[in-house]
């Protein structure tokens, strides 16, 4: 969307804030020995408390009130009582909502408890490459230019970027336009950032594949060729300088 009266500002500030609140609480929840199920439960509990209404649900009929991804599970992941956290797994957390009509859409991969499993590297890969995307995207900045950004940025640091999950435009609906904001330089796209508009921009970092692949539940990814990915995300508003960071109080660069 793009944000044409204060009134659409205050909208998505709120459901922006809602989703950030929801991400962090929930990542602070989360201890060895749960379940994603007990997890997602929690959330559900803060999304009925800001009478926020789950996206994925609300639009796909996702079977979860977050989406939960643990280890080689890249994306998507269905909340269930089989899977059980342990110190060190690679844990993601998305966390989208409709608030009054609004919509926003925030995540974050973490390592769970010491880091056994060597993952908080590509954690904070991820995290400080979005950061610099995020840096350098204003109005009328090519959308190519910063997926080029993001790929050089993993290479640098001996990762990959995964080629089929985008970042999107959101606001009156969960995906708007524009809807492919990559993580590498697609030269077919040639539209630039607008001024005022509304984007939820998403890294997908990895450490082996280039794709993500569906599971045998419809939902869950994985990568075509193993290994992990970390995603972290934030809504924001194109400005002519700095954009404005809806969901900042996340605190995933904290």
């Amino acid at each position: 969307m793009s944000i044409t009266k204060e009134e659409e500002l205050t909208g998505m500030q709120r459901a922006s804030e809602v989703v950030a609140v929801i991400l962090k609480r929930m990542t602070a929840f989360a201890k060895p020995g749960m379940t994603t199920k007990e997890l997602d439960n929690f959330g559900a509990g803060l999304f009925k408390e800001f009478g926020a209404k789950s996206a994925p649900n609300l639009a796909y009929g996702f079977p979860g009130w977050t989406c939960i991804s643990v280890n080689n599970e890249f994306c998507h992941g269905i909340p269930t009582d089989r899977t059980i956290l342990r110190d060190g797994d690679l844990v993601n957390i998305d966390v989208s909502a409709e608030v009054g009509g609004y919509w926003s859409d925030n995540g974050g991969s973490f390592v769970l408890g010491p880091d056994t499993n060597g993952h908080q590297q590509l954690v904070d890969a991820s995290k400080q490459i979005l950061k610099k995307a995020i840096s350098n995207i204003k109005g009328g900045v090519r959308i190519s230019d910063i997926g080029f950004l993001i790929e050089s940025e993993a290479r640098k640091r001996g990762y990959k970027v995964i080629k089929n999950l985008n970042g999107h435009g959101i606001g009156r609906h969960l995906h708007e336009e524009p809807s492919e904001i990559a993580n590498y330089r697609d030269r077919s796209n040639t539209r630039r950032f607008k001024k005022n508009s509304v984007v939820a921009i998403e890294t997908f970092i990895s450490t082996r594949s280039s794709l993500a692949v569906e599971t045998g539940d419809g939902w869950t990814t994985v990568g075509d060729k193993g290994g992990f990915m970390a995603q972290h995300e934030h809504t924001i508003v194109v400005t002519d300088g700095a954009p404005i960071i809806l969901t900042a109080s996340n605190d995933i660069w904290a």
